[in-house]
């Protein structure tokens, strides 16, 4: 017997046929998109690399190229299915207007990334204050940025909480000034304790010439002259030069007979005499 298909059912069948190798090759042209999509990405990346470009630019150049291919691939992809490309370009704003409401808290992330890339306010490698956290930071990312703490803590941050504070860059320059407090006793000679702490940063090599250090009297304490000594050093030799100088400090000044006082009171006990 044979059968033969209404007209309705022939066109349906034309109908599903057609859209079904359109879907196919949508869905193939999606696949090999996504891999020369990639395939670019990596290339600027490994160009911006070679070309000496900053550590920090070079992995968010590469997701912005590669999510602007994507975006690109699905609108080409959508039209290849019969999706008219406006009619697609108005669903996604509408779905994106819904994902911006619920996700405002990581769109200001999103935001904050884009303006710490832009504006450049530290730099992977550099130590910060930033977001209420101090580390060196290991990676600026679209929404956290990732900080290593002294004790190698690995720490994320969301980037609005940095951009929306205050933030200490100590690496930006290349000196940094060490900031002292000394005390000698009210009876010592205030001249050779100048002359001795003078002469402890002329010996440490790490101390630099100009800006010139400073040594001077600061206050009259409750137990002790304070000095201030502010000496000048490369970042790098910060922390190294503050510990020895303040152990050179203390064995240079009791060497040279200045007293190194410790806060203390006098008690005095009266008798009250009786009715």
């Amino acid at each position: 017997m044979d059968f033969e298909f209404s007209p309705v059912a022939a066109m349906i069948t034309s109908f599903l046929t057609e859209f079904g190798l359109r879907l196919v090759g949508a869905l193939a042209f999606l696949f090999v998109g996504r891999l020369i999509a990639r395939w670019i990405s990596n290339v600027v990346k490994r160009s911006l690399r070679r070309s000496g470009a900053d550590a920090t630019l070079t992995p968010f150049v590469g997701n912005v190229v590669y999510a602007g291919l994507l975006a690109g691939i699905f609108v080409a992809a959508a039209g290849m299915v019969g999706i008219n490309a406006g009619s697609f370009i108005a669903i996604i704003g509408a779905a994106g207007l819904a994902v911006a409401l619920a996700f405002q808290g990581t769109l200001s992330n999103f935001a904050a990334g884009i303006m710490l890339l832009t504006f450049r306010p530290f730099k992977v490698g550099d130590f910060v204050d930033a977001g209420g956290t101090a580390g060196t930071v290991k990676e600026i990312g679209v929404f956290m940025t990732t900080l290593a703490t002294p004790d190698n803590v690995k720490i994320i941050v969301p980037n609005a909480d940095i951009s929306g504070s205050t933030i200490k860059n100590f690496s930006a320059n290349e000196t940094r000034r060490i900031d002292l407090v000394v005390g000698v006793g009210y009876d010592d000679d205030l001249n050779l304790a100048i002359s001795t702490i003078q002469r402890v940063l002329v010996a440490d090599e790490r101390v630099l010439e100009d800006p010139a250090p400073q040594v001077a009297v600061s206050e009259m304490a409750d137990s002790s002259m304070n000095l201030v000594v502010r000496p000048w050093v490369n970042a790098p030799d910060y922390w190294a030069t503050r510990f020895d100088l303040t152990k050179a400090l203390k064995e240079e000044l009791e060497a040279a007979g200045c007293s190194i006082p410790y806060p203390q009171r006098d008690v005095h006990l009266f008798q009250a005499s009786g009715g």
